[in-house]
């Protein structure tokens, strides 16, 4: 099996080279990028299975660069910045980023997550026979293939909400609360300050299945508790 390729987009040239040095060591091929238009570059001529990227950059900064990837590409993407206020964590989370990491980072974790988001993405685009699909209204779901169709129409998900949305669907009616739902999507991480991260995951998916996503049909909020998939 050819080595996972990673991205590292970053104005630091020794935040890129430190990243760059640890990853080799865990086996993994490293690509690097100044600003987000050079990450773009590279995204159309290699292929890439995850992206740590900074914010502020020259050019084009990473949040503007998250929106133009996820117009095209589902792969995962980890945010880097030295902001720590909660608006930011959101909105990075809100354009499409999987995960947020603080600067600055301490390698293990960063290494621990690029595993983690991995993980699970492969386990998303493993090609397997059959089906197993659960249809809960609207919704119909296949969990052979990862992919899920609202009115027999495609919904493009990313990897975090594709394992927020499994978990779900597999369990229509049952409640979850935001710590069951991160160890479960985020690969068994722990939850420490996980709601703001969950909710904004479930905003995100309401846009994506609901009709009107104010008065969200499946996916409830039950207040005090957690979230759940309305039974149909």
């Amino acid at each position: 099996m050819e080595p996972m390729s990673i991205l590292v987009v970053d104005d630091d040239p020794d935040i890129r080279t430190a990243l760059a040095i640890r990853l080799g060591r865990e086996g993994y091929t490293v690509c690097q990028a100044g600003d987000g238009l050079a990450a773009l570059d590279i995204l159309t001529c290699q292929p890439i299975h995850l992206i740590l990227m900074d914010v502020m950059m020259p050019r084009l900064d990473g949040f503007s660069a998250i929106m133009r990837i996820r117009e095209k590409q589902n792969i995962p993407i980890l945010v880097m910045s030295a902001k720590t206020e909660d608006s930011d964590k959101v909105l990075g989370l809100s354009i499409g980023a999987d995960d947020y990491i603080t600067k600055p980072f301490n390698m293990a974790e960063v290494l621990a997550r690029v595993q983690s988001h991995l993980r699970r993405y492969l386990t998303l685009g493993g090609i397997h026979g059959g089906t197993n699909q659960r249809q809960v209204g609207r919704l119909r779901f296949d969990f052979v293939c990862h992919t899920l169709e609202a009115d027999g129409q495609p919904v493009k998900l990313t990897p975090t909400e594709t394992h927020i949305l499994e978990l779900l669907m597999a369990n229509p009616g049952r409640i979850f609360s935001a710590e069951e739902i991160y160890r479960e999507a985020w690969g068994g991480q722990e939850p420490y300050g996980c709601e703001n991260t969950v909710m904004v995951h479930i905003r995100r998916i309401r846009e994506k299945i609901e009709i009107d996503p104010k008065e969200p049909e499946y996916l409830k909020v039950v207040w005090g508790l957690g979230y759940k998939l309305e039974k149909k």
